[in-house]
């Protein structure tokens, strides 16, 4: 397996462990990162996932280019209802993921962590769609993504061009959440997982199932719609504890029911 799947204290990591091939993704690899998503979707033991490629270059490259077994039209053909690496438009995982980029995130790996809830990169990682200037196009999310999350011409900017930027641009573009020193990655990532780990798992469910299911409505129709995870959460013993907790000046204890 070179997709791992690491699970303890409520935190789930995903590493890409191609470090040979800088991570990039063939058929294989996709199948097992759904492998993963899916397992992921089926536990209610996780409250944080870190999405991140193994070694020190690269997150993800994108698509293995040595898979050149289809034409661009066989695979834009290809149902690939979640996007890259079956995270870039996923919206049936309702637990929180921090894409941890030490390196380069490129092409299908750009699109990855546009599928991740928050960002976090090293001051050396460098994020692109370069799918142009191979005669591609950035299929698997980044067309569809890119310009919903940032201004139009800084999206096309990216994608007309082809060129690599920084992890201090994609902060100021509002793609980054953490810039982080090469040697600090590991400790602001776990500063992040911290955060997030500390409020009570239900209510992270509710939090992103909303959001991904409400983003097309009008924030009065958003407001009324009661998903099932919020509804879950509202009712939950954890809402109970949280508010007591909060009253009696200690720490909550989460039951994730």
């Amino acid at each position: 397996m070179s997709v791992r799947l690491d699970i303890a204290d409520r935190v789930a990591r995903v590493v890409i462990d191609r470090a040979d091939r800088l991570n990039a993704i063939d058929p294989a690899h996709e199948s097992e990162l759904e492998a993963a998503w899916q397992e992921l979707e089926r536990r209610r033991d996780i409250s944080c996932i870190v999405l991140t490629g193994a070694g020190e270059k690269a997150f993800c490259v994108g698509a293995d280019m040595k898979d050149v077994g289809k034409s661009g039209l066989e695979y834009w053909a290809d149902a690939r209802p979640y996007g890259f690496g079956g995270i870039a438009y996923r919206r049936t995982l309702d637990i929180p993921v921090i894409a941890r980029v030490n390196g380069y995130a490129l092409g299908g790996g750009f699109e990855m962590v546009l599928g991740c809830d928050i960002v976090v990169a090293s001051e050396k990682a460098q994020f692109g769609l370069p799918e142009g200037r191979v005669g591609r196009m950035p299929l698997d999310g980044g067309m569809v993504l890119l310009q919903r999350k940032i201004p139009h011409n800084l999206a096309m900017g990216v994608m007309l061009t082809g060129r690599r930027f920084s992890a201090a641009e994609m902060a100021g573009f509002g793609i980054v959440n953490e810039v982080a020193p090469a040697d600090q990655l590991d400790r602001v990532v776990d500063r992040w997982v911290a955060d997030i780990v500390a409020n009570a798992p239900l209510s992270l469910r509710a939090i992103k199932q909303t959001v991904n299911r409400t983003g097309h409505l009008s924030p009065a129709e958003a407001q009324a719609l009661r998903t099932p995870a919020l509804v879950a959460a509202l009712a939950s013993e954890d809402a109970t504890e949280g508010v007591r907790a909060f009253n009696e000046k200690r720490a909550p204890v989460w039951k994730g029911r």
